[in-house]
């Protein structure tokens, strides 16, 4: 069985989820060639073959592909899905946009946000906000997968695999791009960072959320995360909602600050190894999923645990 992984990388460097997605790859068994397609990738590629496990490395450096648009790559993927039975990537919103047209160039059927391989044709994958696991098995000769990769561990280095160009194909010039706004943030990334401190509803305004929230983090050297009430209420940007709607994450170390604990909620950070919950309500769902609970008012509670911090 060969495999081909999809690389989500910013043509400079490789994402964590490329690592994460390709512990899932080798768990199919077989070869793994990874497919970097961009616009000045070499440094991508380079990373990529010093992976363990991957035994090739494919290369698509065209302008076409400097922004990775959905329509051209998938194009590119499914010109080259011949030599493989499965082609895989990380559940991420630029992979959300193009597998499932590479499964429909393949008419085949996606198998998405998988959890676990079973076996090469056997699959995890939650269902109902993560309150079901559901096994699917794929019935098609080519096996189209999203990888949650909240679940996987990142492979490491170690590797020295060829890389070898592919020619680009034809742009369908179904979209073009018109431009980026990219949020700065001297923070860690939320979906790789060891530790996220998450703000809640609770906190009553983004002035309160900043007062309480952000010093933790910032003592941390944590993410910043929020629920979904405290983003649509204002306290927070769109990219730090943590949830079914939002980023899934599995820290090392999550703290939630005055967040109940809506299902929606845990669904996207109740891998992380440890969850520390504080919250005044002792009856909120948090703490069902806990590993340490405070019971209290965060705006007592918290400063006095930034002091005992400094």
């Amino acid at each position: 069985m060969t495999t081909l992984l999809l690389a989500e990388h910013d043509n400079a460097s490789l994402k964590d989820a490329t690592n994460r997605a390709l512990t899932a790859a080798l768990a199919l068994g077989g070869d793994v060639h990874v497919l970097v397609a961009g616009s000045g990738c070499g440094p991508a590629a380079e990373a990529a073959a010093k992976l363990s496990g991957v035994a090739k490395v494919l290369v698509a450096d065209a302008d076409g592909y400097a922004h990775q648009l959905a329509e051209p790559v998938a194009d590119l993927i499914a010109s080259l899905a011949g030599g493989y039975d499965a082609i895989v990537a990380p559940a991420t919103s630029a992979a959300k946009n193009t597998l499932p047209r590479v499964a429909a160039l393949l008419d085949v059927m996606q198998v998405s946000d998988i959890t676990a391989v079973v076996a090469p044709d056997t699959f995890e994958r939650p269902i109902y906000a993560g309150n079901a696991i559901q096994t699917v098995k794929a019935t098609d000769a080519k096996k189209v997968i999203t990888v949650r990769t909240s679940t996987f561990a990142a492979t490491g280095e170690g590797g020295s695999a060829p890389v070898e160009t592919v020619a680009a194909v034809a742009d369908p010039a179904l979209s073009s791009f018109v431009g980026e706004a990219i949020s700065e943030n001297d923070r860690p990334e939320l979906t790789s960072a060891k530790i996220i401190v998450s703000g809640g509803r609770a906190l009553g305004s983004a002035e309160k959320f900043q007062q309480v929230v952000l010093p933790l983090a910032d003592r941390l050297g944590a993410a910043v995360g929020a629920s979904r009430a405290a983003v649509d209420a204002g306290y927070a940007p769109n990219d730090w909602q943590v949830g079914q709607t939002g980023k899934v994450v599995a820290p090392e170390l999550y703290i939630a600050l005055g967040i109940s604990g809506a299902i929606q909620h845990l669904a996207g950070m109740k891998d992380s190894k440890i969850i520390v919950a504080v919250n005044k309500d002792d009856e909120a769902p948090i703490f069902q999923v806990a590993d340490y609970g405070l019971v209290g008012d965060i705006f007592e509670l918290v400063p006095q645990i930034v002091k005992e911090l400094g």
